[in-house]
């Protein structure tokens, strides 16, 4: 595939060198990149007023600022997740800040962040086409006094133009930002968000992204929290601060959240442990080291109904998302599920 042969020749250059001209070419011939085919049925799922063609969705990080969601969208993913998004435009951190561990199928990244601010996201998110299942993420500017106002800013300011709003509060390289995750925070936060979503008359889901990096009571805390909060699901997992002593790579001792294939285990582990505590509640959109379609079906049998993927198109390319597709259904095949939707936590 030509798409995927381009993909080899911009690993030849520094990661984000190469991750901005991927952004660049996607947005001068997405126009061209012809309607994804049809998906088979049995990859159809309906979760959160949605009708998702497929389950398979590009996680945040990839279009932060939302420039090229149809030309994503058109290479096959069921849903694509921009951002993360905060009020003011911020530059984010010192570069370099984002390195691939190719013995290791992984990426670490300390982006901070980066992108242009809900006002410019939410006028290129007005004028897109709604061809397909957009969602949107949102998060704390680095050097707000009031980070909690921040997401409410957000909401208001995006809601109305996606199909989803995830609420960022795991990202591990903004200082203090996962202290969010704490009890009585998320409690505020979410109730705040509750009230601003009400107010706009959205009926917007909300879904809440967390760590991979909890203990036993945090997910507790969190599950509490969330039901309570009346949210619509959360999104299992943002990148770990830990690193396995497995890791090759001379990269491998820098700061910042390391996804790709080393997450894929511990992010599963929390995904399961979330699902043993909130049931068919919640939605649960599961994240972390996917890189092929038994990757994908073990995170739907731990109970995620949506899955989603970042890391592994630094090393496949696009022409993956049709090949985790395929792998998925047979599968589904193999272990005699007539959809996705059957296979949800079994």
């Amino acid at each position: 595939m030509i798409l995927d042969a381009a993909a080899s020749v911009l690993r030849l250059f520094p990661a984000e060198t190469a991750h901005l001209a991927t952004i660049r070419l996607a947005r001068a011939f997405g126009p061209l990149i012809p309607a994804a085919r049809t998906d088979d049925s049995r990859l159809a799922v309906r979760v959160l007023g949605r009708d998702f063609p497929n389950p398979v969705g590009l996680a945040a990080g990839f279009d932060k600022n939302a420039e090229v969601p149809a030309a994503m969208l058109g290479f096959g993913f069921g849903f694509v997740e921009c951002g993360t998004v905060t009020p003011r435009p911020q530059s984010g951190n010192p570069r370099p800040r984002l390195f691939r561990l190719g013995e290791d199928r992984a990426v670490i990244n300390r982006m901070g962040f980066n992108n242009d601010g809900m006002d410019v996201v939410a006028n290129r998110l007005a004028t897109r086409r709604r061809n397909g299942i957009c969602g949107i993420n949102i998060g704390a500017n680095k050097d707000s006094l009031d980070r909690v106002e921040d997401y409410r800013l957000a909401l208001t300011r995006l809601a109305p133009l996606a199909d989803y709003v995830a609420v960022n509060v795991s990202s591990p390289n903004t200082p203090g930002l996962r202290g969010l995750q704490d009890r009585d925070e998320l409690a505020r936060l979410l109730e705040l968000l509750r009230v601003a979503r009400a107010q706009l008359r959205a009926s917007v889901p909300l879904l809440l992204k967390i760590a991979p990096d909890l203990d036993g009571r945090a997910l507790d805390d969190i599950a509490d929290v969330a039901l309570a909060a009346g949210i619509e699901g959360l999104i299992v997992s943002n990148t770990t601060i830990t690193r396995p002593p497995s890791l090759r790579s001379r990269y491998a001792s820098e700061a910042g959240g390391l996804s790709g294939v080393p997450l894929f285990e511990s992010s599963t582990r929390i995904l399961r442990e979330m699902k043993a505590r909130i049931g068919a509640r919640l939605v649960l959109i599961g994240v972390g080291g996917i890189a092929s379609g038994a990757d994908a079906y073990a995170k739907i049998r731990a109970g995620a109904s949506l899955v989603q993927l970042y890391s592994a198109l630094t090393f496949e390319g696009p022409g993956l998302i049709q090949r985790i597709k395929q792998e998925l259904l047979a599968c589904l095949t193999r272990d005699g599920f007539a959809s996705v939707g059957e296979a949800i936590g079994k």
